[in-house]
């Protein structure tokens, strides 16, 4: 039978993260220092590694794009969460739910894509050391990045582009802090299976095929540094361990959220509010504290920055 449905919702209402008045307030102050230290630490990883000449690696030149990555992905989803802990909910324009929903999956997919662009570094690094800077040249870094990009842009535009063209004639509540596909798309006036069954694929099954392809990769990498490696060992465990502890961090919830049929279980938000708003926070700080190299560097670049404000703010001395 043909189905005249058309799209009649101008509007989409978020029903917010919380209902309770006094924890709404509370959760607002929380999720805006973890927003605020999102922020403070990525910029501080991105700021180091462009002015410390000692990061100028493929390594650290990869991770500053990561941190470019998790701070535009928290931002295209805290603020939204934030504003609604304030108002208990609020309204956003059909057009602004699925920009957002187009920024959120960009930013995370190409996120996603550097995680794997950060594991073929580290096995170039430790399988062929001494073609290393050879093989991951200045050239390579960048088109490594733009395909990282382009990879999350695909990813993303996939997804609006089937759901922007079916109808949503009501309602139009959704129960989350920000715009999602698992949500709108529950709230489209027609039969959407093969549709949950192409983003389900897009997502969730991607997702998991990444990130098992990590994992055997990053076993392989271990297994390689304790077997053939003795100089530097300590670095490179150190080093390929705060990449498997952020893989698991975004890859896990995000898998739990994507990966199944698009129902809704009562821990949906929390595993949401862990990898949209505290994963970007404990990224850098998981970087910088299981590395040394990065460690010293965030010290010089404070120090030498601290002087430089001390000197401006300095009188100038009386010549004689």
């Amino acid at each position: 039978m043909e189905q005249n449905f058309t799209t009649t919702v101008t509007e989409f209402i978020l029903l917010g993260l919380c209902q309770n008045p006094k924890l709404r307030f509370l959760l607002f102050f929380i999720f805006l220092f973890v927003y605020m230290m999102t922020w403070i630490g990525n910029f501080t990883i991105i700021a180091t590694v462009i002015f410390d000449l000692h990061l100028h690696t493929p390594m650290y030149f990869l991770l500053a794009n990561l941190a470019f990555a998790d701070v535009t992905y928290g931002s295209s989803t805290v603020p939204l969460m934030l504003s609604g802990l304030l108002t208990q909910g609020m309204i956003v324009s059909f057009a602004s739910c699925f920009s957002q929903m187009f920024f959120s999956h960009l930013t995370g997919g190409a996120e996603v894509f550097f995680l794997g662009v950060m594991a073929i570094d580290r096995y170039i690094a430790i399988h062929k050391p001494l073609h290393y800077t050879t093989i991951m040249n200045q050239s390579v870094c960048m088109g490594l990045v733009a395909g990282a990009w382009l990879g999350g842009f695909i990813h993303s535009i996939i997804q609006i582009i089937l759901l922007v063209q079916l109808p949503f004639c009501g309602p139009n509540k959704l129960d989350n802090f920000y715009c999602d596909v698992p949500q709108v798309i529950k709230l489209v006036c027609t039969e959407t299976f093969l549709l949950e069954l192409l983003t389900v694929s897009n997502n969730g099954l991607i997702t998991t095929l990444i990130f098992i392809i990590l994992m055997l990769s990053y076993t392989i990498i271990l297994i390689k540094i304790r077997t053939h490696i003795t100089e530097g060992k300590h670095k490179a465990f150190s080093t390929c361990g705060a990449q498997i502890v952020v893989v698991c961090l975004i890859f896990l919830p995000s898998t739990l959220i994507y990966a199944r049929p698009f129902r809704t279980f009562p821990w949906d938000k929390s595993v949401s509010v862990l990898y949209t708003g505290v994963t970007p926070m404990l990224s850098p700080l998981i970087y910088t504290l299981r590395n040394n190299e990065m460690k010293a560097a965030i010290k010089r670049f404070r120090k030498v920055h601290f002087i430089h404000i001390f000197t401006l703010k300095s009188p100038h001395k009386v010549k004689h």
